[in-house]
């Protein structure tokens, strides 16, 4: 009986602490949403079918800026008129587990999908694994409106520019894939061509294959933690760079069949 009675107590005092054991913050074992991604992906195709018009906001390095982040997600939420977020990668600062998940917490609070590329801050330590896990392939595309999103990995610093960064096998798939389905075409990554994370090797033929996809209209990303406007390689492509979090800024774009229109919001 005693035996018995000290075994339940010992049992009881461990189940009652599981919640207070505080695991290694490059922990890589997951305890929040998984596939955010794929998820946020088919809410925003579902919601945009059939539409002509689209509006979205680009907005990335939240990184340790967590109370700006916070208010980014107040602000959309009270605006009512965006359809969904793009996040333009480091979501973390450095790459730890508890990073994303404090950071997916906090977006997780927007009333509208968002999806994230990754970013050079979300691969440091076991950011890759984290994010694989959390949000999915490292390259992935979504249509809403007609006008399809190819978003990619272009970190190639971190992978010592011994991994193929960018996937060009994956951007010649998405060339080959459904053409009939999409008009226009807006790339989406963290690091810009001829940047320092970007291998200067291949930015050309970067350049030149995004240029293949139907209706290129601009390109995005992050990374530099400004805004800017660039025609990089002089043939009147775009690539428009978003602030970091902690200035307070977003791009919100409204694509249509005739064309986009782009304004820097400050909140």
């Amino acid at each position: 009986m005693i035996r018995r009675l000290i075994t339940f107590l010992i049992t009881a005092v461990v189940l009652a602490g599981c919640d207070l054991i505080d695991y290694h913050p490059y922990d890589a074992r997951i305890r929040t949403d998984t596939e955010i991604n794929r998820k946020n992906i088919e809410r925003i195709e579902s919601a945009c079918e059939g539409r002509d018009t689209i509006r979205f906001i680009m907005m990335g390095d939240s990184q340790r800026w967590y109370d700006e982040t916070v208010d980014f997600v107040d602000n959309v939420n009270r605006r009512g008129d965006i359809d969904f977020v793009i996040h333009g990668g480091d979501i973390a600062d450095f790459g730890m587990t508890l990073e994303f998940k404090w950071m997916h917490d906090i977006l997780s609070g927007l009333d509208i999908p968002y999806v994230a590329v990754v970013g050079n801050h979300d691969l440091l330590g076991n950011g890759l694994a984290v994010y694989t896990e959390m949000y999915g392939d490292l390259n992935f595309s979504f249509t809403a409106a007609r006008t399809k999103f190819v978003c990619l990995n272009t970190n190639a610093l971190e992978f010592d520019y011994g991994a193929d960064v960018p996937d060009f096998t994956f951007i010649k798939s998405e060339l080959e894939a459904d053409r009939e389905s999409y008009d226009r075409t807006i790339p989406v990554m963290h690091a810009r061509p001829k940047s320092d994370q970007f291998s200067d090797n291949v930015a050309d033929y970067f350049h030149y294959m995004l240029r293949q996809f139907n209706g290129l209209m601009f390109c995005l990303h992050a990374h530099d933690h400004g805004i800017s406007a660039a025609d990089i390689f002089d043939d009147g492509i775009i690539y428009y760079g978003c602030g970091c979090m902690k200035d307070r800024t977003y791009l919100l774009f409204e694509v249509t069949s005739d064309g986009y229109e782009y304004e820097v919001v400050e909140y």
